[in-house]
């Protein structure tokens, strides 16, 4: 009896050795992944740029108010970068997330020579931030433009009666909280909507025909909400020329006194570890490795949660759909 005791008392201690020896084996590869990590990726949220090169930011996806990316931006304005190409591929965004970064790329372009590159799409709220660069370039069927804004919420006004909910509420006006999709939306609730987007369209307008130096009539036929090829938008005056990075480094080279041999590197605004997937693969692999599955599927899912783009609405939106979307 005392025998099997003692075999389990060990057992015991084996076990609570072995755990300890494989958290410091986890912590000790995991140190060396992100070591490896640092020498291969841009420290911190923007690593500045060396001297003699120019720089490569790129813009995607949907574009929202973001502290971090402003900050690397004057990072970015601040380092020894010779020049600036800004890639661009985005239907848009909130209105307020596309002036701010409108906002910064303009300081940024106030120190460093600065051109925009339209990969597929710089659309609405990507217009805007395109028009901060003072030449713009595009690939012939990139698509650019759409100029408006929209204000888009569901109603289920129709599904709470058929299912027979009422949501009942005491607000202190009757415009406080409308629409807030739960009731008809009323027609001064309406008016004021109407008012918000034609404030913010007046905007945007003014922009382009600032940055873009139109005037009212070139203006009023790029003004409808329409995207155009690059191949239309260079007659149009929404783009300047057509090419790609390398017709980019040609202009600053030819207008911006550039070096014609610097090498472009890329700027990242936001690199962050659970963006760099062979990091987070490798670290999953050695967790699995020393038996802490768990922790390796928490890893990955953590993982594949960050990689999603969610947008949250700070404003209304500056954002093109297709024709027939919903």
């Amino acid at each position: 009896m005392s025998l099997d005791s003692d075999v389990i008392v060990d057992r015991r201690r084996l076990r609570r050795k072995l755990t300890f020896w494989r958290v410091v084996a986890t912590a000790i590869a995991i140190a060396a992944i992100i070591a490896v990590g640092m020498a291969v990726t841009p420290a911190g949220r923007g690593a500045l740029t060396a001297s003699g090169s120019i720089a490569r930011v790129t813009i995607e996806g949907l574009i929202r108010s973001d502290q971090d990316r402003v900050e690397a931006l004057e990072r970015l304005a601040d380092s020894k970068a010779a020049a600036v190409i800004v890639h661009i591929n985005s239907p848009g965004g909130t209105t307020a997330g596309s002036e701010q970064l409108y906002d910064s790329l303009m300081r940024l372009k106030a120190k460093k020579p600065l051109v925009v590159v339209v990969e597929g799409l710089a659309a609405s709220g990507g217009y805007i931030t395109a028009i901060a660069s003072d030449h713009i370039i595009a690939q012939q069927t990139s698509l650019v433009g759409s100029i408006g804004v929209l204000f888009q919420f569901p109603n289920f006004t129709d599904l709470l009666k058929t299912v027979g909910v009422k949501v009942e509420e005491v607000k202190s006006s009757p415009l406080k909280a409308a629409p807030n999709g739960f009731e008809p939306t009323s027609p001064e609730a309406r008016a004021a909507l109407d008012a918000l987007v034609k404030d913010s369209y007046a905007w945007f307008r003014g922009l382009v025909k600032e940055r873009r130096g139109m005037n009212d009539d070139q203006l009023e036929k790029v003004a409808d909400g329409r995207v155009f090829t690059g191949h239309q938008a260079v007659d149009l005056k929404l783009i300047d020329e057509l090419g790609d990075e390398r017709t980019a480094v040609a202009w600053l080279v030819a207008q911006k006194d550039v070096k014609p041999d610097l090498p472009v590197r890329d700027y990242k605004l936001q690199p962050r570890f659970g963006d760099l997937t062979f990091l987070r693969t490798a670290a999953s692999i050695t967790l699995d490795a020393l038996g802490l599955s768990n922790i390796a599927r928490q890893l990955e899912q953590n993982g594949s949660v960050q990689a999603v783009d969610r947008f949250g609405l700070d404003g209304m939106l500056a954002l093109w759909q297709p024709a027939g979307s919903n």
